[in-house]
Protein backbone atom coordinates (compact mmCIF):
# COMPACT_ATOMS: atom_id res chain seq x y z
CA UNK A 1 0.00 0.00 0.00
CA UNK A 2 2.32 2.41 0.53
CA UNK A 3 4.75 1.59 -2.27
CA UNK A 4 1.48 2.49 -4.37
CA UNK A 5 1.05 6.00 -2.33
CA UNK A 6 4.78 6.66 -3.11
CA UNK A 7 4.85 5.77 -6.57
CA UNK A 8 1.34 7.95 -7.99
CA UNK A 9 1.14 10.80 -4.89
CA UNK A 10 -1.66 12.15 -7.27
CA UNK A 11 -3.65 9.32 -6.74
CA UNK A 12 -3.56 9.81 -2.83
CA UNK A 13 -3.94 13.06 -2.45
CA UNK A 14 -7.44 13.46 -5.45
CA UNK A 15 -8.26 10.40 -3.40
CA UNK A 16 -8.07 11.97 0.20
CA UNK A 17 -9.28 15.18 -1.01
CA UNK A 18 -12.84 13.45 -2.79
CA UNK A 19 -13.00 11.53 1.26
CA UNK A 20 -12.62 14.83 2.95
CA UNK A 21 -15.08 16.42 0.96
CA UNK A 22 -17.44 13.29 1.42
CA UNK A 23 -17.28 13.95 5.00
CA UNK A 24 -18.41 17.49 5.02
CA UNK A 25 -21.26 16.16 2.84
CA UNK A 26 -22.23 14.27 6.12
CA UNK A 27 -22.53 17.16 8.12
CA UNK A 28 -19.48 18.38 9.39
CA UNK A 29 -20.09 22.05 9.68
CA UNK A 30 -17.50 23.17 6.86
CA UNK A 31 -14.19 21.68 8.81
CA UNK A 32 -13.33 19.51 6.26
CA UNK A 33 -14.14 21.16 3.07
CA UNK A 34 -11.42 23.54 2.94
CA UNK A 35 -9.03 20.70 3.74
CA UNK A 36 -10.64 18.81 0.72
CA UNK A 37 -10.17 21.40 -1.51
CA UNK A 38 -6.78 21.82 -0.37
CA UNK A 39 -6.00 17.90 -0.95
CA UNK A 40 -7.64 17.75 -4.76
CA UNK A 41 -5.35 20.82 -5.39
CA UNK A 42 -2.02 19.62 -4.10
CA UNK A 43 -3.12 16.29 -6.18
CA UNK A 44 -3.95 18.64 -9.25
CA UNK A 45 -0.27 20.21 -8.86
CA UNK A 46 1.57 17.28 -8.55
CA UNK A 47 -0.29 15.57 -11.43
CA UNK A 48 1.42 18.57 -13.40
CA UNK A 49 4.60 18.07 -12.05
CA UNK A 50 5.47 14.74 -11.15
CA UNK A 51 8.68 15.74 -9.73
CA UNK A 52 7.68 17.15 -6.49
CA UNK A 53 9.03 15.71 -3.55
CA UNK A 54 6.30 14.43 -0.67
CA UNK A 55 7.91 17.04 1.88
CA UNK A 56 6.91 19.94 -0.87
CA UNK A 57 3.40 18.01 -1.27
CA UNK A 58 2.92 17.81 2.54
CA UNK A 59 3.45 21.75 2.87
CA UNK A 60 1.78 22.88 0.38
CA UNK A 61 -1.43 21.06 1.68
CA UNK A 62 -0.84 23.02 4.95
CA UNK A 63 -0.41 26.01 3.23
CA UNK A 64 -3.61 25.41 0.99
CA UNK A 65 -6.10 24.34 3.81
CA UNK A 66 -4.55 27.57 6.17
CA UNK A 67 -5.57 30.23 3.02
CA UNK A 68 -8.55 28.96 2.26
CA UNK A 69 -9.43 28.85 5.74
CA UNK A 70 -8.50 32.70 6.18
CA UNK A 71 -10.22 33.71 3.14
CA UNK A 72 -13.45 31.89 3.63
CA UNK A 73 -13.19 33.21 7.39
CA UNK A 74 -12.30 36.83 5.68
CA UNK A 75 -15.49 36.62 3.33
CA UNK A 76 -17.76 35.32 6.02
CA UNK A 77 -16.78 38.82 8.34
CA UNK A 78 -17.34 40.94 5.12
CA UNK A 79 -21.13 39.69 5.01
CA UNK A 80 -24.26 41.78 6.43
CA UNK A 81 -26.48 39.93 8.43
CA UNK A 82 -29.12 38.77 6.39
CA UNK A 83 -32.65 38.24 7.57
CA UNK A 84 -32.45 34.39 7.79
CA UNK A 85 -30.54 35.72 11.04
CA UNK A 86 -33.28 36.65 12.63
CA UNK A 87 -35.48 33.87 12.16
CA UNK A 88 -36.78 33.72 16.16
CA UNK A 89 -36.62 37.62 16.34
CA UNK A 90 -40.15 38.25 14.00
CA UNK A 91 -41.46 41.04 16.01
CA UNK A 92 -38.38 43.30 14.10
CA UNK A 93 -39.90 42.58 10.47
CA UNK A 94 -42.62 45.05 12.09
CA UNK A 95 -39.88 47.99 11.79
CA UNK A 96 -41.07 50.34 9.46
CA UNK A 97 -44.40 48.98 9.21
CA UNK A 98 -47.37 51.64 9.65
CA UNK A 99 -50.55 51.57 10.95
CA UNK A 100 -53.43 53.24 12.89
CA UNK A 101 -53.92 53.36 16.63
CA UNK A 102 -56.83 52.05 17.53
CA UNK A 103 -57.09 54.29 21.30
CA UNK A 104 -55.88 57.64 22.42
CA UNK A 105 -52.40 56.92 24.47
CA UNK A 106 -52.64 56.73 28.18
CA UNK A 107 -49.58 57.37 29.66
CA UNK A 108 -47.87 57.17 26.28
CA UNK A 109 -49.29 53.66 25.79
CA UNK A 110 -51.87 52.39 23.12
CA UNK A 111 -52.88 49.16 20.67
CA UNK A 112 -52.57 48.71 16.84
CA UNK A 113 -53.93 45.99 14.51
CA UNK A 114 -51.33 44.19 12.40
CA UNK A 115 -51.97 41.52 10.71
CA UNK A 116 -54.48 39.48 12.16
CA UNK A 117 -53.14 40.85 15.87
CA UNK A 118 -53.32 43.74 18.20
CA UNK A 119 -49.61 44.94 19.40
CA UNK A 120 -49.36 46.75 22.73
CA UNK A 121 -47.47 50.04 21.45
CA UNK A 122 -45.57 53.40 23.30
CA UNK A 123 -44.74 56.75 21.70
CA UNK A 124 -43.12 59.41 23.95
CA UNK A 125 -45.61 61.98 22.46
CA UNK A 126 -49.63 61.78 23.38
CA UNK A 127 -51.44 60.80 20.09
CA UNK A 128 -54.79 60.34 19.20
CA UNK A 129 -57.29 57.40 17.90
CA UNK A 130 -56.83 56.89 14.49
CA UNK A 131 -53.22 58.42 14.09
CA UNK A 132 -50.94 56.79 11.73
CA UNK A 133 -47.86 55.61 13.13
CA UNK A 134 -45.13 53.97 12.55
CA UNK A 135 -42.59 51.30 14.43
CA UNK A 136 -39.75 52.23 14.81
CA UNK A 137 -38.41 49.94 17.41
CA UNK A 138 -39.36 46.66 19.28
CA UNK A 139 -39.33 46.07 22.74
CA UNK A 140 -40.28 42.92 24.10
CA UNK A 141 -43.93 42.56 22.91
CA UNK A 142 -44.29 46.61 22.87
CA UNK A 143 -43.60 48.64 19.58
CA UNK A 144 -42.19 51.79 19.94
CA UNK A 145 -43.82 53.91 17.31
CA UNK A 146 -44.11 57.63 16.05
CA UNK A 147 -46.47 59.48 14.11
CA UNK A 148 -45.75 59.26 10.90
CA UNK A 149 -45.26 62.04 8.40
CA UNK A 150 -48.31 61.73 6.28
CA UNK A 151 -50.56 60.28 9.45
CA UNK A 152 -52.74 63.60 11.35
CA UNK A 153 -50.86 63.47 14.66
CA UNK A 154 -52.18 66.22 17.42
CA UNK A 155 -49.24 68.66 16.21
CA UNK A 156 -50.40 68.56 12.63
CA UNK A 157 -53.85 69.54 13.55
CA UNK A 158 -52.83 72.63 15.62
CA UNK A 159 -50.76 73.62 12.56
Amino acid sequence: MIELISTQPAWFWLCLGGLLLIGELLGTGGYLLWSGIAAVLVGIITLALPSLGWEWQGLLFAIFTVVSALLWRKWLSGRQNTKADNVNQISHKLIGVKARLLTDTEEGFSRVRLADGSWRVYSDIPLSVETEVVVIAVDGITLKVKPSLGGNSPEQDDQ
